[in-house]
């Protein structure tokens, strides 16, 4: 029998040119028709939406975002005018994935973009716009982060020459009420003397409590787990009823380079303001239905103070507490800031001191039922 002619390759699919050009840039960059449906996302826009260009194929812009209006509406000025449309942080957010799609995300994730969109006019009837995105979400948090630095640094040299100005009379104060303890003939009298003894050492332990934060660390290994199981035994002593210490610990979590006891301080100030927010009465023995969680986890390819960290600690301390109040929430790491009657506000404060001594950061976020203190510490 003849053999059969061997068959012959198939043409390769046609492919638009510019598709190539697109994929050398490092930015993301959308191609759109001008109905605003999805032709092409370059491997960039890929690796940022974590979707691929054959899932978005012809899809619109909400297949991508929740409300790119704003995106339409600069696609539309674009085309209309024949010129490029620029927009400064600008804010998307992200839309839930279906089961057509890929890998489910989180609704109401969002970032924000530089954004240029620019009109590719092909004769009367065909047209096509370039939407190109470049994030700038780390931009904006490394600068967030050198700004409240900056502030921290500004709020201990104010603290530290206040503190100084303050203990240099209050000995006196202190010395003065005690030689006029001894010369009231009358017993009763004395009460108000130790009033003023008494809060002379109060004022005198606040003052110790600013400056012990200008002292070097000590550097050693420290397990986190260690730190945060003292911690739990500290809070069920103090609040013996009511209070849950929640764990959920990463036990692959290698051991990192700080200082232990201020580690310590640092989650047990967290935990105790958390506790104190939900307490009822003024005795703050018995929390309301409290809960704190102790979360830890690995963080990779981390930047912390405009450095870059491979691996880092994830820690996150939440509670169920009434959260934090919106008129003090921006302001809750300075100093003398409390959201609680009769708070000194130096918690938190020493908190964000001895996190940045261990080049780390610490972030939060609050709503009424839920707060979450995390804490970014680079491991070695």
């Amino acid at each position: 029998m003849p053999k059969a002619a061997p068959r012959k390759p198939l043409p390769p699919a046609k492919r638009d040119p510019a598709f190539d050009g697109l994929a050398l840039l490092s930015t993301a960059v959308l191609l759109t028709d001008a109905q605003f449906r999805i032709v092409h996302a370059n491997p960039a826009a890929e690796t940022l939406f974590a979707v691929s260009t054959k899932t978005l194929q012809d899809a619109p812009l909400e297949r991508l975002f929740s409300d790119p209006a704003a995106l339409i509406e600069g696609a539309r000025a674009a085309l209309n005018q024949e010129w490029s449309h620029r927009a400064q942080n600008l804010a998307l957010t992200l839309a839930p994935r279906d089961a057509h799609t890929q890998a489910q995300v989180h609704a109401h994730e969002s970032m924000t973009v530089h954004c240029v969109i620019t009109p590719v006019l092909e004769g009367r009837t065909r047209a096509r716009v370039v939407i190109e995105l470049r994030p700038i979400d780390q931009q904006l948090k490394v600068e967030r982060e050198a700004r409240l630095l900056e502030q921290a640094r500004a709020h201990r040299d104010l603290i530290r020459n206040l503190a100084h100005e303050i203990k240099n009379p209050l000995g006196g104060i202190r010395g003065a009420a005690q030689l006029l303890e001894h010369e009231l003939p009358n017993r009763e009298l004395r009460e108000y003397t130790q009033v003023i003894i008494k809060e002379s050492d109060r004022l005198q332990g606040l003052m110790d409590r600013l400056l012990t934060p200008h002292r070097l660390p000590t550097i050693g290994a420290v397990n986190i787990h260690e730190v945060l199981e003292r911690v739990r035994s500290v809070m069920r002593a103090e609040f013996p009823m009511g209070l849950t210490v929640v764990r959920d610990y990463d036990a692959s979590l290698p051991e990192l380079r700080g200082d232990k006891e201020q580690l310590i301080q640092v989650v047990l100030n967290i935990v105790r303001n958390a506790a104190q927010a939900m307490a009822v009465g003024d005795d703050l023995i018995v929390p309301q239905i409290g809960t704190v969680t102790l979360r830890t986890r690995i963080a990779r390819q981390v930047t912390l103070a405009t450095a870059r960290h491979r691996l880092a600690l994830d820690l996150h301390i939440i509670d169920n507490g009434p959260g934090i109040p919106e008129s003090i929430r921006d302001r809750i790491f300075d100093p003398l800031v409390s959201g609680r009657e009769g708070g000194s506000g130096l918690g938190l404060t020493l908190a964000q001191t001895y996190v940045q001594a261990h080049h780390g950061v610490i972030e939060v976020e609050s709503r009424p039922g839920f707060t979450d203190f995390r804490i970014l510490l680079p491991l070695a």
